[in-house]
């Protein structure tokens, strides 16, 4: 009888469970941190299909939905094949902006193709705890023989099409290659095909789904509908994580021009950090805090982070909060959470304007008001 206890509790989270771990405050705003759902192994991506019913995945191949109101969890069925190794395994989810209709989820993952991993966003339909018609999207050409930098973010836009990100798949001259995938932000139509505005649509030995290149490892991709603006935030090297704004056909310089160091020298990585026609980011930071995930806050319970941008952070283990200018220049920096000793893998932001997050440790918390 003890087994089947342990075995359910396991399984599921005490229903009606939630644990106050931390209070803080910023900017005079006074918050605490919930504990609302634990032990499930490396969370890595979440998103809200009602206001009340979060789907997230777990990056060794499980996707799960979390009932806020009660605590339990439903793992569903038909799920997909992935290459869990290294870096690679079930990345990002994203209800579809029309879920309400389409029922739709949008996912990121590895899987092994010629006996090498690539990045694949699909789609499938959510019905009655099942992933039905599941349909890949694109099986991005960024095959490697390493075990890292996958990417991977999903975000839409308002006109219809999705980003996703894929990273450099550990081979550096990836970045400023624009035949293969690896190294760029990805742009489709939310059916799977090309939008005609693509910048490298039709060119000669260009991937038409390319929207800008020059990335390392993007693991934060935000789309900020009130600004229109498309936002990012990318692994660097030994320092050098960026946030970056991106125009399209941009170049934002990997491995030309990098604030990083190499890992196995005191050498900075590339020719320098400035060179002509390519981008410089928004912000960097030297050290890295291995930044995990990206938003823009727009909710109305913390008034005053309108407009912020906020990421996880996996190596030095906090909430980093980024406040910007109306020029979109770089005003100051908050680190919170760092009570927590936790690697945050994700952020998001709840339809009710409260935050959620994820950590490699297995647990969901949410940021609400004291």
């Amino acid at each position: 009888m003890y087994r089947v206890l342990l075995s359910i509790v396991l399984l599921f989270p005490i229903i009606g469970f939630s644990e106050t771990i931390l209070k803080f405050s910023s900017e005079g705003m006074n918050m605490k941190l919930e504990k609302v759902a634990s032990n499930l192994g490396v969370v890595w991506g979440m998103s809200f299909i009602s206001k009340n019913r979060l789907v997230f995945t777990l990056k060794r191949g499980k996707i799960g939905i979390l009932n806020l109101d009660t605590k339990k969890i439903n793992y569903l069925k038909n799920t997909p094949k992935i290459l869990y190794n290294g870096q690679g395994g079930l990345l990002d989810v994203q209800a579809s902006p029309s879920f309400k209709s389409d029922k739709l989820l949008f996912f990121t993952y590895v899987k092994k193709v010629a006996g090498e991993g690539v990045t694949v966003l699909a789609q499938a339909k959510l019905l009655d705890n099942n992933l039905k018609n599941w349909k890949e999207l694109l099986v991005t050409k960024s095959a490697t023989d390493t075990s890292r930098h996958f990417g991977s973010r999903i975000t839409f836009d308002e006109k219809g099409h999705i980003f996703f990100s894929v990273g450099d798949r550990g081979y550096r001259p990836n970045g400023q290659n624009l035949k293969t995938h690896a190294g760029s932000i990805l742009r489709l139509n939310s059916d799977g095909t090309i939008p005609n505005d693509n910048p490298f649509i039709y060119k000669k030995d260009r991937l038409s789904e390319i929207y800008s290149y020059g990335h390392r490892n993007p693991q934060g991709v935000f789309f900020d509908k009130k600004t229109k603006q498309l936002w990012i935030i990318e692994h660097g090297p030994r320092g050098g994580d960026e946030i970056n704004l991106i125009k399209k056909g941009a170049n934002y310089g990997w491995p030309i021009i990098s604030y990083g160091k190499e890992y196995w020298n005191p050498l900075h990585v590339g020719e320098g950090t400035h060179k002509k026609g390519m981008e410089q980011p928004v912000k960097y930071y030297v050290p890295s805090i291995a930044p995990s995930s990206l938003i823009v806050y727009r909710g109305k319970n913390f008034p005053k982070w309108n407009g912020n941008l906020l990421s996880g952070a996996l190596k030095l283990r906090h909430l980093n909060r980024i406040v910007l200018d109306e020029n979109n220049k770089f005003v100051k920096e908050e680190r919170l959470l760092k009570g927590l000793g936790e690697r945050i893998r994700n952020v998001i932001e709840s339809p009710t304007g409260y935050l959620f997050i994820s950590t490699d440790n297995g647990n969901i918390y949410s940021i609400k008001n004291e």
